[in-house]
């Protein structure tokens, strides 16, 4: 299967879930508004997730892929099948540990860590914990998840990995759904969605569960035992679980500061939702089909092949987020006016977050990239130098959120966040570069420039339609006539981007026929 086809499976399957994840956000919107039981549980939620980021998705895909797919080059199947059981042993009874340490230290570390705006209010505190104490066993279905996430993708089974995620989204609109029909109140709201985390959480388990079974391996709890294999792992699992979580750590540190604030967080988390469809379909795909790819070829010796994958990778992502960045910044306030100016979201809510997710789009080509380039280094085992690059812009972002918070409020927030991921793009593209690990394509740079000439002809146009379409955006107007409107800007921006960038160069057909060709080469 090609490059780009694995991206479209893995693409399509997030595609799928972030749909589901704006239908839910839309009517997490109308329900909670941006009101303090919005705030209470998106900094609830927001934890497990951090946790979920750094010890599952982070270390998994960045240290346990490569190493599984070694003991598939080296032991076969069988191999392949002692290793992950002997991770599994390790795992699940680390995760077990750190869930009632967790648990037993929620009150402290609400008051501290998660939200401590919230210390002045004895009973917003308070339900912060309880939601975050029945939302927490979520980490564990969900570190296990990923692990079963990485056999698959190693074994070239994409699509039951990116298709878990859906159910999340599925069980939580479920919940909402019922909150609705039942008259529920904001706080009864908030309890169903927090079970429906954690019920969430066992259905994607068992969805890779079964995924991996039908790729034919079947795993059996082995107690656990420090074997050579599971310290290799931890090794490089330590300093990837605090890379792979960047976006997560840098916005924690974004809920700190901006719980000072009442609306603040949930502002913040519904722009979230809206980058993280480009971010996810784009970033996530690539992520996760590159890093077994790039294992690959390395693995066998074919460096050449190495570099070209690395080299095309980074040539989609900006094909693909370039024009997502201009179109998100051009059309912000349309976009959450669509999607959620109804019910307890007003219109000033709406200029809030739309500025916001504005400045997350200055941020999105950086966030993806950082997926891309990231693999290159793990792919070597090496998960330390990405490591010291994160804590580098975790310091840059804090220092510019406590910095900008008291003069832009929650667009401060934004701003640290996007800046502190284009300095680590920045530093890992120059260091794969010097270590000669990453090839120079002048022809790459050139059709990159001309990638951002045709996003910015695209923004233009926008710019310009803009005041034509706006009386089909406005509250008023019949919700399928504000999405159709949308829609229609949306296919401008399309039908103006792709043939400008194909017509000046950015973009050739040929290399995205090679792409689409390209099959594993033999011997």
């Amino acid at each position: 299967m090609s490059l780009v086809r694995k991206f479209a499976t893995v693409g399509g399957a997030t595609l799928g879930s972030r749909i589901f994840g704006f239908a839910r956000e839309t009517m997490m919107a109308a329900a909670l508004g941006t009101g303090p039981m919005a705030d209470v549980f998106y900094a609830a939620f927001r934890f497990p997730n951090l946790f979920r980021r750094l010890f599952a998705e982070g270390a998994f895909n960045a240290a346990f892929v490569p190493l599984f797919s070694k003991e598939i080059e080296t032991h076969g199947v069988e191999g392949a099948k002692r290793f992950s059981e002997e991770v599994f042993g390790v795992l699940f009874s680390a995760l077990l540990l750190i869930t009632i340490a967790m648990e037993l230290a929620m009150p402290w570390l609400v008051d501290w860590i998660i939200a401590p705006g919230f210390a002045g209010d004895a009973e917003k505190s308070a339900l912060t914990v309880r939601l975050a104490a029945v939302m927490f066993p979520y980490l564990m279905c969900m570190s296990l998840t990923a692990m079963m996430s990485g056999m698959l993708n190693s074994l070239h089974h994409f699509f039951a990995a990116a298709i878990a995620p859906v159910f999340l989204n599925v069980v939580m609109i479920a919940a909402l759904a019922y909150a609705w029909w039942s008259g529920a109140d904001p706080l009864a709201t908030a309890w169903y969605l927090s079970w429906s985390v954690l019920v969430a959480g066992v259905l994607q388990l068992s969805v890779v569960y079964f995924g991996v079974r039908h790729a034919g391996i079947s795993i059996g709890f082995r107690r656990p035992r420090m074997t050579p294999n599971v310290k290799r792992l931890l090794v490089l699992a330590v300093p990837a679980a605090i890379t792979g979580g960047i976006t997560q750590i840098n916005q924690i540190i974004g809920q700190a500061i901006a719980s000072g604030k009442e609306g603040a967080i949930a502002a913040l988390q519904y722009a979230d939702r809206i980058y993280q469809l480009p971010l996810g379909v784009v970033g996530v795909a690539v992520g996760v089909v590159l890093l077994p790819e790039l294992s690959r070829a390395l693995k066998a010796g074919h460096m050449k092949e190495a570099a070209g994958i690395q080299n095309r990778s980074l040539e989609f992502v900006l094909f693909m987020t370039l024009p997502a960045a201009a179109g998100l910044w051009v059309l912000s306030e349309p976009i959450i006016r669509v999607l959620y100016e109804r019910g307890a979201f007003s219109a000033e809510n709406t200029t809030v977050v739309a500025s916001i997710l504005a400045i997350y789009g200055i941020g999105l080509p950086g966030f993806v990239m950082i997926k891309a380039l990231q693999p290159g280094f793990y792919a070597r085992e090496d998960t330390r130098t990405p490591m010291r690059f994160t804590i580098i812009s975790v310091i840059v972002n804090s220092g510019l959120a406590i910095t900008l918070f008291p003069i832009l409020a929650e667009r401060g927030i934004a701003t640290a966040e996007a800046a502190a991921g284009w300095i680590n793009t920045i530093l890992l593209f120059s260091t794969l570069l010097w270590r000669g690990d990453l090839v120079w394509e002048w022809a790459l740079l050139r059709r990159t420039l001309l990638l951002i000439v045709s996003a910015g002809v695209m923004a233009a146009t926008l710019t310009y339609a803009l005041p034509y379409a706006a009386p089909w955006l406005l509250p008023q107007v019949p919700l399928l006539q504000q999405i159709a409107a949308l829609a229609a800007l949306i296919a401008l921006a399309v039908t103006v981007y792709f043939p400008v960038a194909f017509l000046i160069g950015g973009a050739e057909i040929g290399m995205i026929r090679r792409n689409l060709r390209r099959s594993r080469p033999k011997g």
